[in-house]
């Protein structure tokens, strides 16, 4: 019979297996159809479902489970926002759409080590400093209010990209493909692709500054948090390639993220006790009203071109 302490192996031997097929079934650079895309989303989408289910089987305590899945659903979401900065980091690079993939593999892997300290600081500090609860909540007050009224210029993430490409040296071109180093005139050069995942790696470290608070104004159970938020980094590789033709469609998600993080803000400052599968539910809502309006915009505007067409 399974405790929650076995659960850390089993979350374990979940990563470990499906990275293997990952690596087995992505071992050559190529371009990802959106069948394919699609079928290995579903997969991570539907494991992070029966973790929580499993979870709930062996803890049995609803709250937590619900904890889950509301953490899970926030990182969810702010990974979509994200996927804005992989597309812009690509483009700039001029990493192709055959080599995307190992790119984000590899920003994956650096997500679990670097969340993985995040997560398990943040909550060390909480049990150590509870009321570091309120800076976390004046934090994600400033970034939601950021978010929802900033413009859509160069952000952070660009610069950085800025920076790291004027930074150092590296080998671009055909004989570059897929490797992340070569060798010139005998000495080992890194390539446009290495220098690529460095600065996934580093802009996950910004992104995780905003969504680690979130999460943990759901929970502080390590378990909870840690997995919930590795099974929605670990999808986004493949929801990038979902989305990827139609992410500027969602034009209003940095105002439904904004809203989700304002209200995690007041529950973090405010609403202390405010149940759980409540938030779950708003979030949720929050992300459907999102795109469901962002859609009906583009249909009007469609609608309004096709007229403007033929009067």
């Amino acid at each position: 019979m399974l405790v929650e302490s076995d659960l850390w192996y089993v979350f374990i031997a979940i990563i470990i297996v499906l990275l293997a097929a990952d690596l087995w079934i992505n071992r050559k650079p190529h371009h990802i159809p959106l069948k394919s895309a699609l079928a290995q989303t579903c997969v991570w989408v539907g494991v992070a479902l029966a973790f929580g289910v499993l979870l709930f089987i062996v803890t049995k305590d609803a709250e937590k489970t619900m904890e889950y899945y509301t953490a899970y659903a926030i990182e969810e979401a702010m990974s979509m926002d994200n996927l804005f900065v992989f597309i812009i980091l690509f483009a700039y690079f001029g990493i192709k759409d055959e080599d995307q993939h190992h790119a984000l593999f590899y920003g994956v892997i650096g997500a679990i080590v670097f969340r993985a300290i995040f997560i398990f600081v943040g909550v060390e500090l909480i049990e150590r400093f509870e009321p570091i609860l309120y800076v976390f909540g004046v934090i994600l007050l400033i970034i939601a209010l950021k978010t929802l009224f900033s413009k859509d210029d160069d952000n952070k993430e660009n610069k950085i990209a800025k920076y790291m490409k004027n930074r150092f040296n590296y080998v671009d071109g055909d004989e570059t493909r897929g490797k992340m180093f070569v060798k010139v005139n005998g000495k080992r050069v890194i390539t446009i692709l290495f220098l690529c995942v460095i600065v996934i790696e580093l802009t996950d470290i910004v992104f995780a500054l905003d969504s680690i608070p979130a999460v943990l104004a759901i929970s502080t159970d390590t378990l909870v948090i840690y997995t919930s938020n590795i099974f929605a980094v670990m999808g986004l590789r493949s929801l990038f390639f979902v989305i990827h033709g139609g992410m500027e469609s969602i034009r209003y998600l940095k105002y439904g993220l904004g809203v989700i993080l304002l209200f995690v803000s007041m529950k973090l400052l405010f609403l202390h006790d405010f149940p759980v599968v409540w938030s779950l539910v708003i979030i949720i809502g929050v992300l459907l009203i999102t795109i469901v309006a962002s859609l009906l915009k583009n249909r009007s505007e469609r609608a309004k071109a096709g007229k403007a067409q033929n009067p």
